[in-house]
């Protein structure tokens, strides 16, 4: 199971996801073969006794613990005759997990952490409950950015508040562009001419990594150029989709991303298979002049040989001074239907998702805040930051809102299109004509 926004986010640091890792968020891979999901709406609504929360497992979780801790002990002490019991689950066992928990309710949490591109399907079995009254009437909730909030609606209702998001940018080795005399690319083109005079130049070096698996390392290009991978039927919300991947302009950006597969940059056949984590170790390891990385590959790359070489720039659009749109993964909190604790449960999901929670995760973690104001804080403190947060606040996307992604990614429906590309098997209009027709039996069902 992979998952980015964990997935947010690739998760080569303690986060993802993310999704993200590989975010390609198959986040409901295993859903398929799991049982199906029953009405367990529970009508009640106890106000003292044991809330039980299930919380992803990071690769190093005592920092998030510590946390959580803190935040649970201010919730306790609010609420009189109130215990939170919290759990640590594998992300990579989530899906079975979850899915089994909407069909158990005495065995249930009450509140959750979820991929944010597991909404839909959760939604779909009946898991996750409404709570777009209490989303409305809390404060907090006006400071969310649009894409997180997107993230978590689906029919027009809400299910939940986001956890973090995590997005990407364009990670350049400044030891490299000091001695090749470069600048940073200022568009998708100038991006495109400087990987490849870098690996004319430097040969024992990618210039920009790239992998034929790394599907939101793709989206940007496809964003960019006017493409997307879906469009909306009816009307805006209804969460009904048709593929778009076949599009004039998706293919203009399917074309320019897999353009940077060849021996003049990062050969088909060694990059075709690679994947995001594969891209940031090649970069991290100093095999490579540019990488497209998350906030959350920072660790990763620290680690590396590359260590204070290296600084990030928003990855660029197709005009000059454009941003190129990036996906927003990430991981948000939600009620289980069958919580007979719902306005506790409702209170307990926003002291986990508040300011005074994320600002303590970001200090933590790295992980990244939803609300803007605590980022535009963080940004400030941070100068790292800034990139992910400009490119969050000017172009960020989301994937299409429908459990039918969860099926387009568990079949690898656009690695499989980039790979048939770069190995020359089809060209772009026949593959991605191909992928269309795939992404729609995805969304009928």
């Amino acid at each position: 199971m992979k998952s980015s926004h964990l997935s947010a986010f690739s998760r080569l640091s303690s986060r993802v996801t993310v999704p993200v890792a590989a975010l390609t968020l198959a986040g409901l891979a295993a859903t398929g073969c799991a049982p199906s999901t029953s009405d367990n709406s529970s009508k009640e609504d106890e106000k003292s006794g044991k809330l039980r929360v299930w919380l992803f497992q990071e690769v190093n979780n005592a920092p998030k613990k510590k946390v959580i801790d803190e935040a649970v002990a201010g919730f306790e002490k609010e609420h009189d005759g109130t215990e939170v019991e919290v759990t640590y689950i594998p992300i990579d066992t989530r899906a079975q997990k979850i899915k089994a928990a909407f069909n158990d309710p005495k065995s249930a949490p009450d509140v959750i952490e979820y991929g944010n591109t597991d909404t839909a399907g959760y939604v779909k079995d009946g898991g996750l409950l409404d709570i777009s009254k209490e989303f409305g009437a809390w404060g907090d909730s006006t400071n969310i950015d649009p894409t997180a909030k997107y993230s978590l609606t689906i029919g027009g209702k809400v299910y939940g508040a986001p956890l973090f998001v995590g997005v990407r940018a364009l990670y350049y080795r400044t030891d490299v562009f000091k001695d090749l005399d470069l600048e940073p690319p200022t568009t998708q083109d100038e991006l495109i001419a400087t990987a490849k005079r870098i690996h004319s130049e430097r040969s024992d070096l990618y210039g920009l990594a790239v992998g034929g698996a790394y599907t939101y390392g793709a989206m940007p290009f496809i964003w960019a150029n006017g493409g997307d991978l879906a469009s909306e039927k009816g009307k805006f919300g209804s969460n009904e989709y048709e593929a778009a991947i076949d599009s004039a302009d998706a293919q203009k950006g399917v074309k320019a991303y897999t353009s940077l597969f060849g021996n003049d940059n990062c050969p088909a056949a060694k990059c075709a298979q690679w994947g995001g984590n594969d891209t940031i170790e090649a970069f991290a390891s100093g095999k490579a002049g540019m990488a497209i990385g998350g906030d959350f590959s920072r660790q990763a790359i620290e680690a590396g040989k590359v260590k204070g070489k290296y600084k990030v720039v928003p990855l660029p659009g197709v005009k000059k001074g454009d941003i190129a749109p990036a996906f927003a993964g990430g991981n948000n909190v939600g009620v289980l239907k069958s919580t007979t604790h719902r306005t506790l449960a409702v209170d307990l999901l926003q002291t986990l998702t508040g300011k005074q929670t994320q600002r303590k995760l970001y200090d933590a973690m790295g992980f990244l805040p939803t609300f803007t104001d605590v980022r535009g804080d963080v940004a400030q403190k941070d100068p790292f930051v800034k990139p992910f947060v400009k490119t969050l606040n000017d172009s960020a996307k989301f994937v299409p809102a429908s459990p039918g992604w969860a099926a387009i990614d568990a079949q690898l429906v656009l690695p499989t299109m980039f790979q048939e590309i770069v190995s020359g098997r089809k060209n772009v209009e026949t593959a991605t004509k191909d992928a269309a027709k795939k992404m729609d039996e995805a969304f009928q069902q």
